[in-house]
């Protein structure tokens, strides 16, 4: 589905079913697209263990050691 910024506010209620039936809504603004509203489902990972962030430091000291790192002076 395609819609405009105005009829965002007008039309939520056909938005919002759409949504719901998985389809994503494209939203155009002045003509061009500029956002994308998906459902919840595909907008995040399946597992919090697949997200890239996920075990980034684990070859790192110890959590007090990075934070003292971060936490000292430029010079």
């Amino acid at each position: 589905m395609k819609t405009n910024a105005v009829d965002l506010r007008r039309n939520m209620k056909d938005i919002m079913r759409a949504v719901g039936r998985n389809e994503p809504v494209t939203v155009l603004y002045h003509g061009k697209e500029k956002a994308m509203i998906l459902p919840i489902e595909q907008a995040s990972p399946a597992s919090v263990r697949n997200h890239v962030f996920f075990g980034m430091n684990q070859d790192d000291d110890a959590v007090e050691n990075v934070i003292n790192g971060l936490r000292n002076g430029r010079y």
